[in-house]
C-alpha cells in the first residue's frame, strides 16, 4: 500500500525546504514538486523530488495519478515586487493561472485541503496598525494582486467544489535553520537580511537602502520579521487544522513587532562586528513606510507560538547560515 505523501510544490524554495524538512521530523512523508527556477536542489534533503512545472496539466495529472496525495502546500510562485510591475504578465501566469492548473488536478483526483503561502503584500499600505485580516485588501503591485486574486480563487473554489485552504499572510521571512542544513539563498539575492550579511562578509562591496526619508523615527521601512522555522510550524498546524475538518481560513503570520531596515544593519554590525557600508538610493515603487502584523487570530484557531521573538536572534540564525556555507 502507498504510503499518504503530503505534496510540497515549489520545496525546493527557502520557507518550502524548511517546511520540508519540519514535516519529515514530524514523520510525515513528503513529495517535493519544483522546477527548480528559483529552487535549489540541494535544498530537498529530505521527501522526494520530482521534477515539473504547474504549467504543464499532463504532469500534474501523472504526479496525482502516481501518489496517493492527501494534502498540498503551494508555495511555487513569482516574488518579486519590483518584477511584478515590468512584467505583470509573467506574474498572472505564474502566480494565477498555474495555481489553477493545481487546484483542477486537485479537484480531479479528489485531493481536497491545500495550505497557501500568501503574502502581506495584499493589503498594500494599511489603513491603520498593526494589520489584521479584517482589513480590506488594496494590493499596490501586480504581486500583491495574483496572491489576493488567488486568496479569491480559494473562496470559490472551497464553496464550489470543497477545497478547503488555509492562506498564510506572511510578513517578513527571515533566519534560517538552527541546524545549519539549510537557509535563504537566492540568485540574485534581493532580500534584505542576506544582503546585509553579504555586506558583513565582504561578498558585497555595500547595502544599498531604498529611501531614508521615510515617515518613521529613523527615516527607513519598517517591517515585520519572521523566523522560517516559526513559518514552517505554522504550515504544520495549518495541515493539522485542515485534516480535522475545520473552515477555510486566511491569518497573518508574524511576530507583531516593527524594525527598522536600518536596525536590521545595525544588528548586524553588532553580530558580525563589522562596519556595514551603506549606499542610499531612491525608494522602490510599491514599499510601504511601515508594515507589522496583527497575529492573534494566527494563535488562537491554529495555536501558532512563534519561539523566535527577538530580531537579533533571527538574524544571528541567518549571520551562522551565512558564515558556515561561504567560509566553510
Amino acid at each position: 500500500m502507498k504510503r499518504e505523501k503530503i505534496l510540497i510544490v515549489g520545496g525546493a524554495g527557502y520557507i518550502g525546504s524548511h517546511v520540508n524538512k519540519l514535516l519529515n521530523t514530524y514523520n510525515l512523508s513528503t513529495l517535493v514538486f519544483d522546477n527548480l527556477s528559483t529552487g535549489n536542489k540541494e535544498s530537498v534533503k529530505w521527501g522526494d523530488l520530482i521534477l515539473g512545472d504547474l504549467s504543464n496539466k499532463n504532469s500534474l495529472d501523472a504526479l496525482f495519478k502516481n501518489n496517493d496525495i492527501s494534502s498540498v502546500l503551494h508555495f511555487a510562485a513569482s516574488a518579486y515586487v519590483g518584477e511584478s510591475v515590468l512584467d505583470p504578465e509573467k506574474y498572472y501566469i505564474n502566480n494565477v493561472v498555474n495555481t489553477i492548473n493545481l487546484l483542477q488536478a486537485m479537484k480531479n483526483h479528489g485531493v481536497f485541503n491545500i495550505v497557501f503561502s500568501s503574502s502581506c503584500a495584499v493589503y498594500g499600505t494599511p489603513q491603520k496598525l498593526p494589520i489584521s485580516e479584517n482589513m480590506s485588501k488594496n494590493p499596490m503591485s501586480p504581486y500583491g494582486r495574483t496572491k489576493a486574486i488567488v486568496e479569491d480563487i480559494l473562496e470559490d473554489y472551497s464553496k464550489a467544489y470543497g477545497i478547503n485552504f488555509v492562506a498564510l499572510r506572511y510578513f517578513n521571512a527571515a533566519g534560517a535553520d538552527s541546524a545549519l542544513e539549510i537557509g535563504e539563498c537566492h540568485s540574485p539575492e534581493t532580500h534584505l537580511i542576506p544582503n546585509v550579511i553579504y555586506t558583513s562578509l565582504g561578498i558585497a562591496p555595500y547595502f544599498t537602502l531604498h529611501g531614508k526619508d521615510y515617515n518613521t523615527f529613523d527615516g527607513s521601512c519598517i517591517r515585520d520579521f519572521i523566523h522560517v522555522e516559526d513559518l514552517a510550524e505554522a504550515h504544520y498546524l495549518a495541515l493539522t487544522y485542515l485534516e480535522n475538518n475545520m473552515p477555510s481560513i486566511s491569518v497573518n503570520l508574524g511576530t507583531g513587532q516593527g524594525h527598522s531596515i536600518l536596525e536590521i544593519v545595525h544588528a548586524v554590525e553588532k553580530i558580525s562586528g563589522t562596519k556595514i557600508n551603506i549606499k542610499i538610493d531612491s525608494r522602490r515603487f510599491g514599499d510601504p513606510p511601515e508594515l507589522f502584523a496583527d497575529a492573534k487570530l494566527a494563535r488562537s484557531i491554529l495555536g501558532w507560538k512563534p519561539k523566535y521573538t527577538l530580531i537579533d536572534d533571527i538574524i544571528k540564525t541567518a549571520w551562522d547560515w551565512h558564515f558556515f556555507k561561504h567560509r566553510k
